[in-house]
Parts: C-alpha cells; structure tokens; sequence
C-alpha cells in the first residue's frame, strides 16, 4: 500500500480546494485567510493564575525587587526572554537579570542548581518562560529561600503543579480556549497583561514591535499554527521583515537572507538554527544578546560568532555523519533498526545526524552520546513508516527517559543497557511485526501540470501562508513529467536538482542533502517519472525564483 493518498478533488478553485482540505469550513474561510490580530486572539487575563501574575509582577516593580527571567535554551525561550527584557528595558526598570541553562551541562528546565544560582543575586522573583510547570523540586526550594515563582510556560502539567505564586499555562485549567501557543506568546500575554493593569509611560501599542520574536518563537517551536498561532506567525514575519534589531540585521545579511522578504521557511532554516548553535556549541546567552542588544558593533560581534558557531555545528555534524557512515558500510548487514552511539559526542548534534541517516538508509535510527553530567541521551527518526516510540515503548525498560512522536523522539539510556540496546531495539521491531508501523500516510492536495507552476499559482499559494505544523504547505503530485537534466550542486556537491521544460520556461525542482538515489525511484534524464513537491519561491541573494523543492520521486503514483 503507498503511503501516499492523494485527496479528493473538492473544488475546481484550488484554493477553495486547499482550504477544505485542511478541514477550513467555508464561513472560517475569511478569518484563515485574513488573519485580525484585533479580533482573532484571546483575552490575556483567560489564562490560569494571570490576575496573580500581574499583581505580584505590579508589586516586585513597586517595590524594586530584583526579578530573575529564567528562560529555556531554545527557539522559543530566547525570544521569550527577549520579550520579557524588552518591556522592562521600555517602562525603565532595571533591577532584573536574564538566566538561561546550559544545554550540555544543566539540561531542560528550571533547576535547584539554577535557584541557587539565582538566590545569590538576591532575586525576589523568579519567571520562568517556556519551563517551570513539572519543576517540582526547584520550586520547593525557591519557596524555602523566600524567592517566589511565576511560571510561564506551554507544556503538559504533571498531576501536581509547582509551589508559585502563579502558573500562567493554557494548558492548565480549562478557561483558555486555545492550548497550543508557544512559551514566547505566553509571556508575550504576560506583558500584555501587566501593561494594561500597571501605570506606565509606554506608547499605546509598542509591544506589537515585540510580535517579531514571538513569531519567530511560534514557528521555530513548530506549533500548530492555526487559530491565534497563525495571527501571531503571519503578524510576527510582518515584523520581523521591518525589525530593527541591529542583531538579527546582521545575522541576515550574513546568512544572505533578505529581510523584506522573510518566509517561514527563512525562519526554519536560517534563523532557527543558527539561534540553536549557541546552545548546542556553546553558550545560549549568545543567541539571547544577539536579539536584544542595541549597539551595532557587539551586534556584529554577535552575528559573526553565530555565524562561526553554525559552521562549527556543521562541519562537526559532517564529521559525524562521514564516521557513522563507515561504520555502517562495514556491517555485514545493515539492521532494520540502526543504533549508534559515541560517548565524546554532544547529544545536543547527534538528532541532526540521525535525520539524514534515516532518510538515506530508509529505516529508523538511534544515536547517542554523554552529556556534561555523564548522562547517556540520544535522538531517534524514524525514516520509515516505523514508529520510534512504538520500539522506545516496546523496551521502555531500558530507558531512564523517552519520548516524542511517530516521525522523531529523544531518550536516555541506562549504563549497563547502552551497549545492548541495538539488540534490544532489533528484537523489539521483530515481536512487534506491523504493530511497529505507524499510520504516516501523507495526502497529496492535488495534481498539476508543470505549466501550472506560475506568478499566479505562487500569489494563490501565499494566501494560505504561514505553512508549518497544522497548515502543511501544499503537496503536489506532477505525473508523466521528464527531467531535461539531472545535476548535483553545491560546495561538496552534496544537493539535487532536476531541470524541466514548461511553456513558461525552465523550471528546477531542488532538493538539500539529497542525491538521485535518495527516493522511491531514482530520477534519470529522458525517464517520465511522478514528482512530488511543493511550490516554492526563493529570495537567495536577491534573486527571485519560482521552484519545486523535491519531497519524493516516483516511478507511479502507486508505489
């Protein structure tokens, strides 16, 4: 059975089509496709213990009690804490710190060591963003130093929440009516919050300059983005094509992104990772100064090692995929789950190379290294129509923690299981049988022709953007089409790219770290094949393109 399925055509209009696929009834049509930061949000003070946050905030302002922001190391807790910095840099209050863990050495989350830390600064107040809500120790001790806590946060709450003088979760509670915003959209409702509440001299509407960094947060955090995620995913690009943050100016040039033409897509592979490389290499702090600070020059400085530690990040994941591939190669056999692991390497890098191992070798992989606690953790992907945490859950036993989704996950090992685990996850896949398959069907929205792909289809296309998690970007299946040329590109040759003829001219189809040999069928001049792939424009450098960017390659729809 393919795990395509391509959908019922619904409509002769392909964008009514497209809506109705994505399940968007008629009478929602308008609001999806005009998005009202007015009308289309919710009320801040819905989300559980707000009125308490804002009044114990109001409060530490009176006061000037030192508040510490304590924020994840990621894509959403930086901006978060960005958030958070700039409204008390804008109502000129001054006595806060900003806080953010180590990714090797301290891990996910509020920490005792953290509140330690925090303690010594003789800090009264401590809000957390994008963590806190499962911090059950941490915030014990907080309250036994006389510190109180505030959590912001998005994540699943364990049956008993945290000590706090707040919890300000949409996921907590029942009165908020969309659970899905990310951590910056939590705080960033915070501040909404307090400003209406408090005094202060701040101009009627000066935070919507802050949307850049929650839209950045909510699509690097690759929430749904529907219902108030869409708003604050297509009002966030607004900004950020307009932001004047010196840093993240630079970042772009740098990476020769064009800012008035931000996408989504910039986002994910430009912005996003290169936020991520400070955590993963090195210092989060870094990425958190890169977006907050004013001054032009250490802005640069910021950009330039940001950019350094991107290239860092690369060339040792390179290295890493090269060894794991010679490794692989001289197994007698490859196994239908690969389990890999090197006790110098980073857990923080080894999910980037699992990606790419999993897609080449077509089946799940797991690899792992020690982290700055001598702790065994790892990334798992799946590659196949095989579910990671079907195999994690089959031999959970083995795991001091796992988790994730069908497609990806994470996990910890136990000392003694590490060296036994590609036995015990092979065996796992052999009893489970087709209970190891996960439903991964992927819909194709429709069929076009290659002379379909034009300015107008593009203009269509934008309409139902910002794409990401719950909004796919379109799929689309080209049949019967034959490639004029089959090329590798790139410094290591290390990308595809078809060229085919259309009455509107050449048209490439693309596709990253791929080779002809990475599909169901591999693509050969002069051979029709089934192409699948999205619409796509590109910006690089100035130049304008319409293109495909390659998903699959197919001999027949059927495969």
């Amino acid at each position: 059975m393919s795990k395509y399925r391509l959908a019922e055509r619904q409509s002769d209009d392909l964008l009514k089509h497209l809506l109705q696929v994505r399940g968007i009834e008629a009478q929602f049509e308008s609001d999806f496709l005009n998005p009202n930061y007015e009308t289309g949000r919710h009320d801040p003070f819905l989300l559980h213990d707000m009125e308490k946050a804002v009044a114990r905030v109001l409060s530490a302002i009176e006061h000037d009690e030192h508040i510490a922001i304590f924020s994840d190391y990621d894509c959403d807790g930086i901006p978060g804490a960005v958030v958070l910095h700039d409204f008390f840099t804008e109502i000129g209050y001054q006595n806060f710190s900003n806080h953010i863990p180590h990714r090797h050495y301290d891990g996910f989350g509020l920490s005792i060591s953290a509140v330690n830390k925090i303690a010594e600064v003789d800090a009264k107040l401590i809000i957390t963003i994008d963590c806190g809500t499962s911090d059950l120790e941490a915030a014990d001790i907080a309250a036994s130093l006389n510190i109180d806590l505030i959590v912001t946060d998005h994540h699943e709450p364990k049956p008993t929440l945290p000590v706090a003088a707040a919890v300000v979760n949409p996921r907590v509670g029942d009165t908020y009516p969309f659970p899905h915003i990310c951590g910056a959209a939590v705080v960033f409702k915070l501040v909404e919050a307090i400003i209406a509440r408090g005094d202060f001299d701040i101009k009627a509407g000066r935070e919507k300059w802050w949307l850049d960094m929650v839209g950045l947060a909510t699509i690097g955090d690759m929430v749904p983005l529907v219902g108030e995620n869409r708003i604050y995913a297509h009002y966030g690009l607004k900004v950020l094509r307009k932001s004047r943050r010196p840093g993240l100016q630079q970042l772009l040039r740098k990476a020769k992104a064009n800012q008035s033409y931000l996408t989504e897509d910039d986002i994910g592979f430009t912005i996003a990772p290169r936020i991520n490389a400070a955590s993963r290499m090195d210092n989060p702090e870094d990425a958190f100064s890169l977006l907050s600070i004013k001054e032009e020059v250490e802005a640069g400085d910021k950009a330039t090692h940001l950019e350094k530690l991107n290239n860092e990040r690369k060339g040792i994941v390179a290295a890493m995929t090269k060894e794991l591939k010679g490794r692989i190669e001289s197994l007698n056999e490859v196994p239908g789950v690969l389990v890999l692991g090197n006790p110098s390497w980073r857990p923080s890098l080894v999910g980037l190379c699992a990606n790419g191992l999993a897609n080449q070798f077509n089946r799940p992989v797991f690899l792992w290294g020690r982290d700055g606690n001598g702790v065994i953790k790892g990334s798992c992907r799946a590659g196949s129509d095989i579910s990671v945490v079907n195999l994690m859950e089959a031999a959970k036993d083995n795991f001091l923690e796992y988790g994730g989704h069908h497609a990806s996950g994470g996990f910890s090992v136990k000392e003694d299981a590490v060296f036994q685990l590609p036995q015990i996850l092979n065996e796992a896949l052999e009893t489970l049988g087709s209970g190891a398959v996960a439903n991964n069907e992927t819909l194709i929205d429709s069929s076009l022709s290659l002379d379909d792909v034009s300015r107008s289809l593009v203009r269509t296309l934008r309409q139902l953007s910002p794409y990401g998690a719950g909004n796919a970007k379109p799929l689309f299946a080209f049949h019967n089409v034959i490639p004029l040329e089959v090329q590798v590109f790139g410094k290591t040759k290390e990308h595809l790219k078809l060229v085919f003829d259309t009455e509107n001219g050449k048209l490439e189809a693309i596709a990253f770290f791929a080779t002809a040999d990475s599909y169901n069928s591999t693509p050969r001049v002069g051979v029709p094949l089934t192409l699948l792939a999205h619409v796509e424009e590109s910006f690089f450098m100035n130049r304008m393109q319409i293109r495909l960017r390659i998903v699959d390659v197919l001999s027949d729809l059927s495969n």
